[in-house]
């Protein structure tokens, strides 16, 4: 195989892992998996949730305020991330990509959410000895109902 193919198939699986990062992000938020969550961030890792009226904070942080209000207010979730725009250099990553999150403040047994927000997400990441994690996750809330 000639060096451009091998950096063209290695670009394709960064860029294969880092979506996989956002997707696993979307999967522990969603299931209330707080060790998952920890897990899909570097040690320095930070998130941002404050234009949708959340917290912002290293990852402890983020699941002390994510465990007392999605658990108080929101049992069921679902977390959509869509329109994904990956970029990375081998190293580090960025995506941008959309989010709607539908909600409900009573029991599963309604289908109807109760609450919905949509917006953008800005992801940054970079490899480490484990594989891709998370550095910053900022949520840019655009509107909800």
């Amino acid at each position: 195989m000639r060096a451009q193919d091998e950096r063209g198939v290695a670009a394709l699986w960064d860029r294969m892992a880092v979506d996989d990062l956002v997707t696993g992000y979307a999967a522990a938020v969603d299931d209330g998996d707080w060790d998952e969550y920890r897990a899909l961030f570097a040690p320095e890792g930070r998130a941002d949730y404050r234009s949708a009226g959340g917290a912002e904070g290293d990852v402890e942080t983020m699941v002390r305020w994510l465990t007392e209000t999605l658990g108080l207010f929101f049992p069921t979730r679902q977390h959509l991330i869509v329109d994904r725009h990956v970029e990375t250099d081998g190293a580090t990553a960025t995506v941008r990509a959309d989010y709607y999150n539908p909600m409900r403040s009573g029991s599963a047994e309604s289908a109807a959410p109760d609450f919905e927000c949509g917006g953008r997400y800005a992801f940054t990441a970079r490899r480490t000895e484990a594989g891709w994690r998370l550095t910053h996750v900022v949520a840019h809330e655009k509107w909800r109902r």
